[in-house]
């Protein structure tokens, strides 16, 4: 409340200080001064000011502010009972504000009722509009008129009328900023300053509504000013705005002029009727033709007429003014007559005239256009470019130029000029000018009746510009190189990285067209990187003694940089390598050494293909490099020996061979990041179970180093251990969360498990938080086997849920990390869509290859797809299998009869399916071994007893029966009748073991196949 008071006494200061300050203006200046400082205090960008016209004309505008000329002309007449704002407040006697354009039906004004006597009160005595309130909704409702549409969108106009005792006179208006509705205070300083102007033009037409002490009579209350003022109360305000009425008879000729427009032309108590020669006759010589011209063109395109010219009145007096004039059509639609006003200019042309004459000789160029683009004004600067003023005033502004060989239009001179003076905000731009060739900035400044150009000579100074520019360039451009550089070599880790950092940010900014670094071991050369040199010379020195290399050579010994400026003083300084220069096309060198903690590691050196000096400056500052990349160059190479030693161990863990299987063919993918020495924690692997069935698995060690490399390692290893215990996918994964528990609390890893029987053609898989496989049908259709993730292993709670799936033989089952479908650049499930098409691109590719190539080509079609030589942040494992079936005819099995017959039968099953499958020499063999597995299932398990038998890439027997209790082999001593059983089955069987199913458990064996 405070800062609102003070900000109110500030304002109503400011008011105090506007009006005595415009104590003594009358006239039009005094509706000028009003309507500028209205303005102002309401933050607006333009305003009007309208008054009641003679025999019931409408409003004319009788001064505007900031409004071009193009909305100022849709203003010049408006409707006095229309529904625009100044209408609307004349018609009423309240102030209106109306949003601009306001097209819409459903929208109500602004209405602020003042009561008679009380609009010249503080602003501070304003109030907001609420129900109840003075304030309410005009009763003409909307106004849909055009000339609204004709403000810039998005404003508003504030219209207060102007009272005097006899009637309302006309209106102020200011075009606000924004829809919404002014301020208490800005709406309440335009009504101050409204009433000051009103009070001032009644004292300048009459004294009688004051008393003896000078001040206003006061009304009855309540009363209400009359709607209509008096026809005497308007001639006494034409008198003192100095304006007059007149009216054109284009058929007769015959003019009818007031008593105001009588005396501004020097015919004071002459007859009001008039001809067009009386007119003309009083109109300067000089000024007649352009103007006739004006009026001519005005009748035939039926515009308004606004002219400023010249009168030389009867009694020798000369002076100036202007005339505005509509033209009004009669019965038959032709022009009949034109009506309009005229005033008196003579004391602001003088003003203007002190103006134009500073600005004649002012330094800039300078000149004016009105809105017709006529020239107004040229000033002697000028003329050095656009000709003699007395061949210019007048001519339209691009025929002027096109006489002068200008092209307005090819220059943008045209396109500036008039946006400049339609949008009427000031602008800029720089020109050549085609006569002279020199530079001049343009400078538009928009003004109610048209544009002034300000042109300035800027020629020198851009010359100056451009070579400071260059300099500056050269300068700014070498040190952010070296600062890049120094960026670069920061952040190089490998010394390639180096090399590719030093060639980009070194070589440009001094020219050179070479760089090779020398890394020296045990006094041999290594090339650790080069640019710019031939392969065979790079081979040639790449292993030899340093001693053959004698600039690097010297470098070496005395640790002191070589700067050699041609290819003469090169041979002059080594005689021994006189054909150096002509064998790597070079001409100048910089041997600078590489020295690190105060050890010479080698030497950098940078050639120039023409002889080229460096001054001491460049010297110095190859030096200083020559340190930053020595220390980077050494952290490089420590930097290649750890990646790949972490590399080495990483792939290490990995599968060196993917083994052979009946159930798949598989092939896989691994690669590591291209960030950091850290190695990550992606595997794969694929582990054979027990009835050619095929454990497919891949996972993700969270995080990267050597220390998830080694958990990566041990979870491969238990996944083995696990699998080969023929765990379920589910049973598996709980068991290998309790390993990564065991590990710490910052261990996860998502891993995804699958098992795929040949037999059944069925896929069962368990996810910890691992993204879904892929299924590539025959037929080339995608599927992804989506279900709900489980979470990571070791934050995981079991148990873990599987998914099983039928797959048709010749399936591609596709098990991935997220390093391959997932960047910084590519969420999850847009890297999802981009592998369904890549498998479809790359399936279609390989379907007639040989399995195994096209498994390999599939895969690298993928990487090079979805990976396609970027800069990995994350490892990527991919693993690829193609299903197989088992047929049916290598299929065999029995359910057997309970009790110690059951023995007898499967032997008798196996000798005689053996003998179909010409396999009778494997017969003796697994006789015995059915015999013994059946034997222990007779006696240990219960039924029902089964018997089953696989032809794969080795025969399979499998007994399997109700019981839970899995065999284990026991050490029989030598006295004991039984226990020997299982060692007789270990001794036969290339491999045995037994795994739980959903009615029991099942023991097998496995013979290789001759």
């Amino acid at each position: 409340m405070a800062e609102q008071l003070l900000m109110d006494e500030a304002g109503a200061a400011r008011l105090r200080m506007i009006i005595e300050a415009g104590a003594e203006l009358r006239g039009a200046d005094l509706l000028n001064f009003a309507l500028e400082h209205a303005v102002t205090e309401a933050g607006g960008l333009g305003g009007m000011v309208h008054v009641r016209g003679p025999g019931g004309r409408g409003l004319l505008l009788m001064a505007s502010s900031g409004l071009v000329r193009t909305v100022a002309q849709d203003w010049e007449e408006i409707e006095e009972h229309g529904g625009t704002a100044p209408a609307r407040a004349v018609t009423d006697g309240v102030s209106v504000w109306t949003p601009a354009a306001d097209d819409d039906p459903g929208h109500d004004s602004e209405v602020s009722a003042a009561e008679p006597g009380t609009q010249g009160d503080s602003p501070g005595s304003a109030h907001e509009s609420a129900p109840g309130d003075t304030v309410g909704h005009h009763p003409h409702g909307a106004a849909p008129w055009s000339p609204a549409s004709a403000l810039p969108e998005g404003s508003g106009l504030l219209a207060v009328p102007l009272l005097t005792p006899g009637g309302t006179a006309g209106a102020l208006s200011v075009l606000t900023v924004g829809k919404g509705q002014p301020t208490l205070w800005q709406r309440g300083a335009v009504e101050v300053l409204a009433a000051w102007a009103a009070l001032r033009l009644r004292d300048q037409w009459t004294g009688s509504d004051r008393t003896e002490s000078g001040r206003l009579r006061e009304k009855p209350p309540g009363s209400r000013l009359p709607k209509e003022p008096s026809a005497a109360l308007l001639r006494q305000a034409l008198e003192a705005l100095k304006m007059g009425s007149w009216e054109w008879d284009l058929d007769t000729g015959e003019q009818i002029w007031d008593e105001s427009t009588l005396a501004i032309l020097g015919l004071e108590g002459e007859s009001s009727k008039q001809t067009f020669e009386t007119w003309t006759q009083l109109v300067h010589v000089d000024d007649l033709p352009w103007l006739l011209v004006e009026i001519e063109q005005a009748i035939r395109n039926r515009r308004v007429s606004a002219v400023e010219y010249r009168i030389c009145r009867p009694d020798g007096t000369a002076g100036w003014v202007s005339a505005r004039g509509r033209v009004l059509p009669g019965e038959d639609g032709r022009p009949a007559r034109m009506v309009g006003t005229v005033w008196d200019t003579t004391e602001s042309r003088i003003a203007r005239d002190s103006v134009s004459r500073a600005l004649l000789h002012m330094s800039e160029a300078f000149f004016a256009v009105d809105g017709g683009w006529r020239i107004t004004f040229v000033n002697v600067e000028a003329e050095r470019f656009l000709g003699a003023s007395h061949d210019l005033l007048g001519r339209i502004l691009w025929d002027a130029l096109a006489e002068i060989g200008v092209d307005a239009t090819e220059l943008g001179l045209e396109a500036a000029y008039r946006q400049a003076a339609e949008s009427g905000t000031p602008g800029g731009f720089d020109v050549r000018w085609p006569t002279n060739r020199r530079w001049y900035h343009m400078r538009l400044v928009p003004v109610p009746d048209g544009l002034t150009v300000y042109a300035t000579d800027v020629t020198e100074i851009r010359s100056q510009e451009a070579e400071t520019a260059t300099a500056q360039r050269v300068t700014a451009d070498r040190t952010a190189r070296i600062t890049e550089l120094t960026s670069a070599l920061a952040e190089a880790l490998t010394m390639q990285d180096v090399v590719n950092a030093t060639a980009e940010r070194v070589m440009a900014p001094f020219g050179a067209s070479g760089l090779v670094f020398h890394l020296i071991e045990d006094e041999m050369v290594r090339v650790a990187g080069a640019v710019g040199y031939p392969q065979p010379f790079l081979d040639g020195v790449d292993g030899v003694p340093v001693s053959d290399i004698t600039p690097v050579d010297e470098v070496h010994r005395t640790r002191m940089p070589a700067f050699i400026d041609s290819a003469e003083e090169y041979v002059e300084r080594y005689p021994d390598r006189v054909d150096s220069p002509a064998a790597i096309n070079k001409s100048a060198w910089a041997f600078l050494p590489l020295i690190v903690s105060g050890r010479i590691t080698g030497c950098c050196v940078i050639s120039f293909t023409e002889p080229h000096h460096l001054s001491g400056e460049e010297r110095a500052l190859l030096i200083t490099l020559s340190g930053l990349m020595a220390q980077a160059i050494e952290r490089a190479r420590l930097f290649d020996a750890e990646h790949t030693r972490a590399q080495e161990l990483q792939r290490g863990l990995l599968p060196v061979v993917l083994p052979t299987l009946p159930a798949v063919a598989a092939a896989a993918r691994y690669l590591p990041a291209n960030e950091g020495v850290e190695v990550g924690g992606d595997w794969y692997d694929v582990i054979p179970l027990s009835g050619a069935r095929v454990a497919l698995v891949i996972g993700d060690v969270m995080g990267h180093g050597l220390s998830q490399a080694a958990t990566m390692g041990r979870l491969r290893t238990a996944v083995h251990t696990l699998a080969d215990l023929d765990f379920a996918p589910d049973e598996l994964l709980n068991r290998l969360n309790d390993v990564v528990n065991d590990l710490g609390d910052d261990f996860y890893a998502t891993c995804l498990y699958a098992v795929y029987d040949p037999v059944t053609r069925t896929c069962t898989f368990g996810s910890a938080g691992h993204p879904p496989p892929a299924i590539v049908h025959p037929d080339g259709t995608t599927e992804f086997l989506t279900r709900p993730p489980d979470p990571p292993l070791g934050a995981a709670l079991p148990p873990f849920e599987t998914t099983e799936a039928v797959l048709e033989e010749g399936s591609l089952l596709v098990l991935y990390t997220d390093g391959l479908i997932e960047s910084a650049t590519r969420d999850i499930d847009r890297g999802m869509s981009h592998l369904t098409k890549a498998l479809a691109t790359a399936a279609a590719a390989v379907q007639d290859q040989d399995e195994a190539a096209s498994l390999e080509r599939l895969c690298d079609d993928i990487l090079a797809e979805l990976l396609p030589g970027q800069q990995l942040t994350d490892d990527a494992a991919l693993l690829v299998a193609r299903t197989r079936a088992i047929p049916a005819e290598s299929i065999a099995g029995w359910v057997l009869s309970d009790g110690p017959i059951a023995a007898q039968e499967a032997r008798n099953h196996v000798r005689d399916q053996l003998a179909d499958w010409q396999l009778d020499e494997l017969a003796m063999t697994a006789e015995l071994l059915v015999s013994e597995l059946v034997g222990n299932a007779v006696r240990y398990g219960r039924s029902p007893i089964g018997l089953r038998l696989l032809r794969a890439e080795g025969l399979i027997c499998e007994v399997s029966d109700g019981s839970l209790t899995t065999p284990r082999i026991r050490h029989a001593t030598e006295t004991d009748e039984g226990g020997r059983g299982l060692q007789l089955v270990a001794a036969l069987a290339q491999r045995w073991g037994a795994r739980y199913t959903a009615t029991g458990k099942c023991i097998w064996t496995e013979q290789p196949v001759p």
